[in-house]
């Protein structure tokens, strides 16, 4: 195992998670999506480490991805103010010492509807549920399936054109990892690997399209969308969550 690679991406882990657990107690009606992106840039350089969507070939504009209702993921920070009801998810990656580390977090501003509720509650279930697959010489396709019927078996749609990913010297790495699978089939995890789990679903149909401002990922049915993710490391006794809220 590549003990520099693994401290480094714990150190930028821990940062990252300390951003969004912050972010999360600012994430309240009125807020406007500017300042939290404003926020989110200043906290990231000031905690040591990199705005990682800067480095994107096709810039992305913003330090963050916010997404609010039936905007699924990518979603480009606009000048909106939550309001009461809205669901809203943050997709954040940095860089520090070399490596990346990748979350996202959704949350309902004010109480919500049960259905979004239950979106929200259950794609974050399905994480877990995946995450609980993971140690050395299990399938990608086990981590997968689990999150799929978890999904499934809560009725929700699950998303298949966007998938989660290996990371570390780069953002998106080898093996891709799917919200859905077959158990026994695909990449073999070994010691090392480091992978984003990162269940997207929605109330309606999966299907979905990229907005005209190139980067927002909308549900084509104008239902609600939820997203969540974490980065883990395949540890020799089992795996470690690398970017958990303390």
């Amino acid at each position: 195992m590549d003990m520099g690679k693994i401290e480094a991406m714990r150190a930028g882990g821990k940062i990252l998670a300390g951003i969004l657990k912050d972010l999360s107690e600012r994430v309240v009606e009125g807020v406007n999506e500017l300042e939290l992106d404003a926020w989110t840039r200043e906290e990231i350089v000031k905690r040591g480490a990199i705005v990682a969507y800067d480095e994107l070939e096709d810039k992305f504009p913003g330090a963050i991805c916010i997404s609010v209702n039936d905007e699924l993921i990518h979603g480009a920070p606009k000048d909106y103010a939550l309001e009461d009801g809205d669901k809203v998810s943050f997709d954040l990656t940095i860089g520090y010492q070399g490596y990346y580390v990748d979350s996202t977090f959704t949350k309902i501003i004010g109480k919500g509807s049960a259905g979004v509720r239950h979106l929200v509650n259950v794609t974050e279930s399905a994480m877990y549920e995946g995450i609980e697959q993971v140690k050395a010489g299990v399938h990608i396709g086990d981590v997968g399936a689990a999150v799929e019927r978890a999904l499934k078996g809560a009725k929700l749609g699950v998303i298949t054109n966007y998938i989660g990913h290996g990371i570390g010297r780069t953002m998106h790495e080898s093996p891709e990892v799917p919200n859905y699978g077959v158990k026994g089939q695909g990449y073999i995890l070994k010691v090392g690997d480091a992978i984003c789990i990162e269940p997207m679903s929605s109330m309606g149909k999966p299907d979905n399209y990229i907005d005209e401002d190139g980067w927002t990922v909308k549900l084509k049915d104008g239902s609600v969308g939820a997203h969540w993710e974490h980065t883990i490391l395949v540890t020799e006794d089992g795996c470690e969550i690398l970017t958990a809220w303390e």
